[in-house]
């Protein structure tokens, strides 16, 4: 289930009940605070949903098709927009939706790779992501429509589960080029890579 907490631990309360044939996962808190997106798994099936913080409201947002996920939804900053990543057999995508699940779409279409673990910028006009399109998983940044996808790594090394820091001028990073998976910092055009 999803429970929200106070940022020091103290008053956790319960706020999903899906109940035991079904877990609620990855939740995102929406920027005022107010609104939760998550991912619900119910044996095969997977959908995106949303509930209010006191725990009503919850609403499916978006359901994947049979035998496909839909993963990781995360809210724009203004609360406007959810990106996610919807995973087809053999391949992945970054889809971004409205926040009412109105209009689907997706924006990396980059069949026959794997696109995820998307990042939304502060300012909301870009995303950051995975992909292994070019044959090794790098970060990559795109405009928040899926314009000017660049890739902004290559290191020969797995990089993945990038996050903008709240100016918006650098993104952490995993990575792993001595062998050792470890947190790294560039700026947000890829240089500086510490």
């Amino acid at each position: 289930e999803i429970y929200l907490m106070n940022s020091d631990g103290s008053g956790k309360q319960q706020v999903t009940n899906v109940g035991s044939s079904s877990y609620a996962v990855e939740p995102s808190l929406s920027k005022d605070g107010e609104k939760i997106a998550f991912r619900i798994s119910q044996g095969s099936i997977t959908s995106i949903n949303v509930i209010n913080k006191d725990g009503s409201g919850q609403t499916t947002l978006y359901t994947a098709p049979s035998h496909t996920t839909a993963t990781g939804p995360s809210w724009s900053p203004d609360g406007q927009k959810i990106v996610f990543t919807h995973t087809f057999s053999g391949y992945r995508d970054v889809y971004v939706m409205n926040s009412d699940g109105t209009n689907v779409t997706n924006i990396t279409n980059a069949s026959g790779s794997f696109d995820e673990m998307p990042s939304w910028s502060p300012d909301g006009t870009k995303i950051a992501f995975k992909s292994n399109r070019d044959g090794n998983p790098e970060i990559y940044v795109m405009n928040a429509d899926g314009s000017n996808q660049t890739r902004i790594t290559n290191n020969g090394a797995v990089e993945d589960k990038p996050k903008w820091s709240p100016d918006g001028t650098k993104i952490a990073f995993n990575s792993n080029p001595d062998g050792n998976h470890e947190i790294y910092v560039m700026n947000a055009d890829g240089s500086n890579q510490t």
